[in-house]
């Protein structure tokens, strides 16, 4: 069996970037309240589409600032896919700023960092040690695990992980499986991606899509393509507490985060167990829960903790 580090590790949570278009109003409402939840990480920023203009940089940091207020580690998170001048300029600025600790999305962002601390953001395709090792030399102090790893590729990244590098997990939200020049929420709507109308803003939780069987299948998010399902390790908390991971992220969705995060909370504390906790938090979730890949199965696919309990849904 391969052998973990970091067994005495506290694990803590940390809240994933908006990934989609809020508006300006339910953006700024929604980080007043993170300010009182139990996460010691809120990850800040667009991530997604550079059109998505509710809110200028300035009041990202803005933001950040009032998260770092509260006592808890603000975050900036660079695009995923980069297409112009103006995108370029805004990753100069994220990069070049020294209030905040940056997530690294792409390569480029990694480059700009180089020499500083950053984290190694969930897009950057880190699948073996030698990977981690260029990373970390490069300055990164951590890492978010890639969405479709297992629990047995991940024992394998912490048994050779540099001890300097926090390892990150992504526990909750719909996963963001890939990224496209096109807009496929415009495109739905039959408009052009440069004259989108932000129909993204009538879609808080992004656009279900559906097989000819009406079986949910993705979730489109503008220019990116998520799971239909919402992946969900609080079941694998006490495992997850036991590899050594330091950080578990959850992305945020439109309604009942609070909730969302007090059942995890709950758990890493020990004061309820993962089955009641997931039994619980059912009626607060946007759409069907998964942990799929974190099994070595199909992502779309819920594996229970107890066969008997395969009723349970």
């Amino acid at each position: 069996m391969t052998m973990i580090k970091n067994q005495t590790t506290r694990t803590q949570l940390a809240l994933g970037p908006v990934q989609y278009y809020w508006s300006r109003e339910q953006i700024f409402d929604f980080y007043d309240q993170v300010c009182d939840w139990p996460v010691n990480r809120v990850y800040l920023g667009e991530t997604v589409c550079s059109r998505r203009r509710e809110l200028t940089l300035q009041d990202w940091l803005e933001i950040a600032e009032k998260i770092s207020c509260a006592g808890k580690q603000a975050v900036l998170s660079t695009q995923v896919l980069l297409e112009s001048r103006v995108e370029l300029r805004t990753l100069d600025r994220i990069t070049a700023q020294a209030d905040f600790l940056v997530e690294a999305n792409d390569m480029g962002a990694v480059q700009q960092m180089q020499g500083r601390d950053f984290i190694a953001g969930p897009f950057l395709n880190i699948y073996n040690p030698p990977t981690l090792d260029v990373l970390s030399a490069q300055g990164a102090c951590g890492w978010v695990m890639p969405l479709e790893m297992d629990q047995s590729g991940l024992a394998t990244m912490l048994a050779h992980c540099p001890d300097e590098l926090q390892t990150e997990v992504f526990a909750f939200g719909r996963m963001p499986l890939a990224f496209s020049a096109r807009c496929f929420t415009a495109r739905n709507r039959n408009l052009p991606k440069d004259n989108c109308q932000y129909v993204c803003l009538e879609h808080p939780d992004g656009l279900l899509l559906q097989t000819q069987e009406e079986q949910s299948f993705l979730n489109i998010n503008g220019i990116q393509t998520q799971s239909a399902r919402i992946y969900n390790l609080i079941q694998e908390l006490p495992q997850l507490q036991d590899m050594g991971v330091h950080w578990l992220r959850l992305s945020p969705q439109s309604q009942h985060m609070d909730e969302i995060v007090r059942f995890f909370s709950q758990v890493l504390q020990g004061e309820q167990q993962p089955d009641q906790a997931l039994a619980e938090m059912l009626p607060f979730l946007v759409a069907e829960p998964c942990n799929g890949y974190w099994h070595a199965q199909a992502g779309q696919e819920m594996i229970l903790a107890h066969a008997e309990r395969a009723a349970f849904f």
